[in-house]
């Protein structure tokens, strides 16, 4: 327990000192279980590691999805998808706040990652509601709020790693993440909503009545079918996860090569940012298991585990409480890293929690719900200052806005995803209804 608690010191005075916290996992886990053991053993654990995680074919879905996204970006979908939301949403003052949340979620559903949902509609929305009158803290918190939705609707490489840790079926947790994802669209327009009725001045009333286009048709449709055909296919059986990101990324490359933006410069463009995210992914993924390995040795989630059974408190109680953690780490780590970190310190203890009859009788749905409100709290983190990964996209792209502003806009989203969590704690039939 006292080895576990100084390797978390350790591992927060590297990050500090700015080494990468993929790095730092691989420093201290390694460092650590060769003084619980010996260097051979730690040394070998670590090649294992490294050597399992880059050969694992179930690990291939990541950076099949990863390209998917990146191509469908070229083909200019999430233009479709704002431009319709537009149509249907304009007569509403914040309509065009709204349809960026809307097409945020649409983009999500055959993206898989927040960040590229973000830096991708700050391109496609900011400029036209900037040249509606929007304020851009209105503006850039729906794109930040939005973006988050793509590690939540499936197909989400982070609902891929939280399979992957718990050994939990991906299958139903990507299902389960539809309705939690449709509630967090919902919740962020209502947000605008709220925020546009008692700050009238951040957005103008609108009055563009442009029809539909085939380009807009054939985007939506698009969409619908190539996420139709991943989610039906991998809980129907017909193909694995691996195989449905393999199928994704082939259509999502045939629709590309249909479209004008499809040359040999963005395909190489598409192909060197996979490969640069997939091993960000890999080194964080390889940094955990060694330094969950070093902590699991040292008895951390035992000990936490006799810790809590020794307080007999109950088991929503223990939720609330690490949902709090969550929120906390979420503020000063990087989403992708607080998951790996942390779930396999926490699933244990939630498994081995006595929820009762009724939806969370079955051990299955506990694992999977308990992935959906990580994920929902990696969400919030994604927006949480001072880290907020989101924020500082949409800074990257849009230099002329202050992070301040960005983070002022945000609030309201942000207050909204507390609401959703607190609904998903209390009513576990939202995230588990569709899979039965």
């Amino acid at each position: 327990m006292i080895a576990s608690l100084l390797g978390f010191v350790a591992l927060f005075a590297l990050v500090l000192v700015r080494i990468p916290i993929a790095f730092s996992m691989i420093i201290v886990g390694t460092a650590g279980f060769a003084l619980l053991r010996t260097w051979k053993a730690s040394l070998t654990l670590t090649g294992n590691a490294a050597f399992d995680t880059v050969l694992s074919f179930t690990l291939s879905v990541i950076p099949l999805f990863v390209l998917m996204g990146n191509f469908l970006t070229i083909s200019g979908v999430s233009d479709a998808l704002f431009s319709t939301a537009h149509r249907f949403l304009h007569r509403l003052r914040g309509g065009l706040a709204m349809s960026t949340v809307v097409a945020c979620g649409g983009f999500s559903a055959v993206c898989g990652s927040s960040l590229a949902t973000a830096a991708t509609m700050s391109k496609v929305a900011m400029p036209t509601m900037r040249k509606a009158g929007y304020s851009d803290s209105l503006a850039t918190g729906s794109i930040a709020a939005g973006g988050t939705l793509g590690i939540l609707i499936p197909p989400s490489v982070v609902l891929i790693i939280y399979g992957l840790l718990t050994e939990a079926d991906i299958g139903k947790l990507f299902v389960a993440g539809i309705l939690p994802g449709l509630l967090g669209v919902v919740m962020y327009v209502l947000a605008v909503a709220v925020t546009v009725r008692l700050r009238p001045e951040l957005a103008p009333t609108e009055v563009d009545r442009t029809p539909m286009t085939a380009r807009d048709i054939r985007g939506v449709v698009l969409v619908v079918a190539l996420f139709t055909v991943i989610m039906v296919g991998i809980y129907g059986g017909i193909f694995s996860p691996s195989e449905a990101a393999a199928i994704g990324a082939l259509s999502a490359a045939l629709i590309a090569a249909t479209t004008p933006g499809m040359t040999f410069a963005a395909m190489l463009a598409a192909c060197v940012d996979t490969a640069r995210t997939s091993a960000m992914i890999f080194a964080l993924i390889i940094g955990a298991q060694i330094f969950s390995n070093f902590v699991s040795y040292a008895g951390l989630p035992a000990a936490i585990l006799e810790w809590v059974s020794a307080m007999d408190i109950g088991p929503f109680t223990v939720i609330f409480v690490l949902v709090l953690i969550y929120l906390v780490l979420g503020a000063v780590l990087e989403s992708l890293s607080m998951i790996l970190l942390t779930v396999p310190v926490f699933y244990p203890l939630v498994m081995s929690l006595d929820f009762g009859a009724g939806w969370l009788g079955d051990p299955t749905n506990v694992a999977i719900w308990f992935g959906i409100l990580v994920v929902v709290v990696t969400e919030i983190s994604l927006i949480s200052p001072p880290i907020g990964l989101n924020v500082f996209v949409l800074r990257s792209v849009l230099h002329d806005v202050p992070l301040a502003t960005i983070f002022k806009g945000i609030l309201p989203f942000w207050i909204a995803d507390l609401i959703r969590l607190g609904l998903l704690i209390a009513l576990p039939a939202l995230s588990l209804l569709l899979i039965g």
